[in-house]
């Protein structure tokens, strides 16, 4: 659905009706073109900690420049140096003077070190204060730039460049506001960056429209064979989706009891694997607690969740998700914050969250990573629904002043499932334009 506030606020006269009156400025948000460079312009780079070198490094390799005046595309500060709180001045030092440096749709990326991994309390308030630094500059800076903080466990320096990558470039354009923490792990580098997935099979449920099908589209788009499931009355899209991206239908619901096994059995005779599973699928049966009938509970909670569960189970039992396997489920905002009339959805996406959560030092032994994406307001068909005040609301109560797109979706859920992300798991990443609900 079109957003026609969006476009009016980018035309001569509604820019300067928005900005007699204080309404909200979106900015129509540069996004990622297949032969388009992830990091362009010039990029930056200051502090004095352990990553500095190895990002100016990183990003001469990528034709970045890191030299010379403004305008920047990006502003990268490296905060690991920072011990104590006195040395958080170091922020205002470097920030202050190219504040209104960025280009429009710039990028602000921090770097600190974990406070559970610094070497003593002191430093290790100085780090968590970067979060808070960060956030208010996503608020603050506007014109559709993003802000992002990086910690980088002590181990971790040659496991950044999928990262940076990501939040650099246009594919990020509404991630702004999130904690990415990265670990130590063996990478293994993407011989061609335009196809990081080139040879890998992927499931995608709930894949025959909306989110799903962005998201089997730019599997398909970074090289992975990928399997669409839905349920069978989803059918005919389903199968047109698959056909398009030359990949593979599978009808299948799977709260059915059977699901688990049929998966299993597809697999195992038809790839003899799984590398990245897309947990996507899910439904909405909003009603106040007081009114809702135990089988919108029951339902919801199955499909959202449960079936999760038991999908992952199935496959891990099977050794069918090798070491090098990604597990990315879909979360949402409503998750983290809560919502009225959304007890049994709220609770399921939190849970989900827990899930990812618990099982990531499990799954760090396989070497599988987990992860989970929260979409915040996506203009859907489920939005484009909404009554129009509470759709316009979810619109603009964003740093974007904006809603996203299923491919923002799609394209944070590809930088997870890349080989190079090795060293990221039981995150939590927000696709919410940094959403003024919630964390």
């Amino acid at each position: 659905m079109s957003d026609r506030y969006t476009s009016f606020a980018n035309t001569p006269a509604g820019r300067a009706v928005v900005k007699r009156l204080g309404l909200p400025e979106p900015l129509r948000l540069r996004r990622y073109q297949p032969g388009d460079p992830d990091v362009a312009g010039t990029v930056l780079v200051g502090g004095a900690g352990r990553l500095a070198d190895p990002v100016r490094k990183l990003l001469r390799s990528l034709g970045a420049a890191i030299e010379g005046d403004g305008p920047y595309t990006g502003l990268i500060f490296d905060a690991t140096g920072i011990t104590d709180s006195a040395g958080l001045r170091a922020l205002y030092d470097f920030f202050h003077p190219v504040a209104r440096s960025l280009r429009p749709c710039g990028r602000v990326v921090v770097l600190g070190t974990a406070p559970q991994d610094c070497a003593n309390p002191r430093e290790a308030t100085a780090q968590r204060a970067l979060e808070g630094f960060v956030r208010s500059v996503g608020k603050e800076f506007g014109r559709g730039t993003t802000a992002q903080l990086v910690y980088v466990a002590p181990g971790a320096e040659d496991a950044i460049e999928s990262t940076l990558r990501f939040l650099l470039s246009p594919k990020s354009a509404y991630v702004s506001g999130q904690v990415v923490r990265v670990g130590p792990a063996h990478v293994d580098q993407p011989k061609d960056w335009t196809k990081p997935l080139d040879g890998k099979i992927a499931l995608v449920t709930g894949a025959a429209r909306g989110i799903g099908e962005a998201i089997a589209r730019l599997l398909a788009r970074d090289g992975a064979h990928v399997v669409c499931l839905d349920v069978p009355a989803a059918g005919q899209p389903l199968s047109a989706v698959a056909n398009d991206i030359r990949g593979s239908a599978l009808q299948l619901d799977l709260t059915a009891a059977d699901a688990p096994q049929r998966l299993v059995d597809h697999f195992s005779e038809r790839h003899g694997r799984v590398d990245i599973v897309v947990h996507n699928a899910g439904i909405t049966r909003d009603k106040t607690l007081a009114r809702m009938s135990e089988d919108k509970w029951d339902v919801l909670m199955d499909v959202n969740l449960s079936s999760q569960e038991r999908v992952n189970d199935a496959l891990l039992a099977a050794d069918l998700l090798p070491a090098g396997g990604r597990i990315v489920s879909v979360s949402s905002m409503s998750g983290i914050a809560g919502n009225r009339g959304q007890t049994n959805y709220a609770a399921s996406k939190a849970g989900v969250i827990g899930l990812v959560q618990s099982y990531a030092p499990v799954l760090a032994d396989k070497g599988v990573t987990i992860n989970a994406v929260a979409p915040g307001f996506i203009e859907t068909r489920m939005t484009a629904a909404m009554p129009i005040m509470v759709r316009e609301a979810g619109r603009r109560m964003n740093s974007m002043s904006q809603g996203g797109q299923p491919v923002d979706v799609a394209e944070t859920i590809a930088w997870l499932a890349s080989p190079a992300s090795a060293g990221i798991t039981g995150n939590v990443v927000r696709v919410c334009g940094q959403s003024l609900l919630g964390a």
